[in-house]
């Protein structure tokens, strides 16, 4: 919604909150003194140096030095933007975050507010609508059969709620009420077709709900049964649903593991359902789009190694490619980025199921470096053993390099592609960036116009 938070407002939410309260919901505290202590959530220790304050209401590690309100600690923790912290912790005390704004936006944002809280609401319903579905449906035992031959227990489906919606043109249409059949179809639920005809859009499908990072329910998934195209069907671009911003799986992640080891990019929810089965519960998948820079600056708002898993064919290697090439400019220091192509004929479900989570992970630790990757992709492309080859080599790399930020890994990149191009680093540099000088030819001059 449109509009800025008035800074009054969230000095007066920051006093509201009482900060030993949040964070020992999330993080035990002890009481030592007037103080509270825990070993600190940001970083690993053994001896607590983690310390809340209430007098202060405030946190500080001395361990690490991390250190805020209750704002920052809500910001840090969850992997919360600054806006969607504010939101959470007006949301806790009941309060409705203002925005501020002329006269005349205020009815439009409210009607936006407004607008999207029923969506979420419809959402919300329909996710609990395909639950007991599976549980019920007298056609379920096909849905659940199929769950059962790929591994999945209970645990698992009740933690990423998965569904089942039952055949027929108007079920969820009907069980929500045809009262509410344009917000249905705003939320991408049921689908008009001309002549003003209404359907429901999953039928006899199972289920796959897509949560944000606050956990509400945004869209859907659905798997066929059957033979029927395609064999899996996304919700639509809705007000609160953006493939290229949201990741499945994410929000089960950070419920299941409280500091992330690293993100898997997949590419399917079966996949990352499969691997939660076998322990692997770092598994997100993008949305039936390529991996973008939005989904980037979200992984790595979660942890700093990320790893993409694609098909080995060259499609799989081409998502990849786009990834490095979204990803470059966010490579900072610190930041790890790695590629792991699966066998002909296997995904990232297959193969858990084969070599266990210990095997899979093992697979991960082997997964190529970026500069790997790099290399790997422009020998497809020069031959380094001529010299017009190394001479292409300086040309492709000088794009992507460029993306690059300043600092190490820029220098180490640069340091592995030299020899590549039969070169010296800061001459390679130097040619990259634009600043290298033509060499000066004996006995003549070299005289700049």
């Amino acid at each position: 919604m449109a509009g800025r938070i008035p800074q009054q407002f969230i000095d007066d939410l920051v006093s509201r909150v009482d900060i030993v309260e949040l964070i020992d919901s999330r993080v035990p505290l002890k009481k030592a003194g007037r103080e509270y202590h825990a070993c600190c959530p940001f970083h690993s220790e053994k001896t607590p140096s983690f310390t809340v304050s209430p007098s202060k209401q405030f946190y500080h590690c001395f361990g690490c030095g991390a250190h805020g309100t209750a704002l920052g600690f809500l910001m840090e923790y969850e992997h919360l933007e600054f806006v969607e912290a504010v939101e959470e912790l007006a949301k806790m005390q009941g309060l409705e975050v203002p925005r501020e704004g002329g006269r005349n936006d205020a009815p439009r944002q409210r009607q936006e507010l407004d607008g999207s809280k029923q969506l979420y609401h419809l959402l919300s319903r329909a996710e609990q609508f395909y639950r007991h579905q599976l549980r019920h449906h007298p056609q379920a035992d096909r849905a659940i059969d199929y769950l059962k031959g790929r591994g999945l227990s209970g645990e698992i489906a009740r933690d990423f709620g998965i569904g089942f919606a039952p055949p027929g043109w108007d079920n969820l249409f009907t069980a929500l009420g045809r009262q509410n059949e344009q917000e249905l179809i705003r939320a991408g639920l049921v689908v008009e077709k001309e002549g003003g005809k209404r359907y429901d859009r999953f039928r006899d499908r199972i289920m796959f709900p897509i949560r944000d990072r606050r956990g509400r329910i945004i869209g859907f998934g659905g798997r066929v049964l059957g033979d029927e195209k395609p064999k899996y069907l996304n919700s639509p671009e809705t007000p609160v649903f953006h493939k290229g911003r949201e990741l499945y799986g994410l929000y089960e992640a950070r419920q299941a593991l409280r500091e992330l080891p690293r993100l898997l990019v997949v590419e399917g929810y079966m996949d990352v359902v499969a691997l939660a089965q076998f322990g692997v519960r770092y598994g997100v998948a993008t949305l039936g789009t390529s991996v973008t820079p939005e989904h980037l600056e979200l992984l790595f708002r979660q942890t700093d190694e990320v790893v993409f898993c694609f098909d080995g064919d060259r499609a799989g290697r081409d998502a990849a490619w786009r990834g490095l090439e979204n990803a470059l400019p966010m490579m900072r220091d610190g930041r790890t980025l790695r590629f792991m192509f699966m066998p002909e004929g296997e995904d990232p479900d297959t193969l858990i199921r084969q070599v266990g989570q210990e095997g899979f992970e093992q697979l991960i630790e082997r997964a190529q470096t970026l500069d790997e990757f790099l290399v790997e992709h422009f020998k497809q492309r020069a031959d380094f053993k001529r010299i017009d080859g190394q001479a292409r080599l300086v040309e492709l790399s000088r794009p992507l390099i460029a993306k690059l930020p300043q600092g190490i890994y820029r220098h180490k990149l640069v340091e592995r592609l030299a020899p590549l191009a039969n070169m010296q680093p800061d001459v390679l540099q130097g040619m990259l960036s634009g600043t290298a000088q033509p060499a000066a030819v004996p006995g003549r001059p070299n005289v700049s116009r």
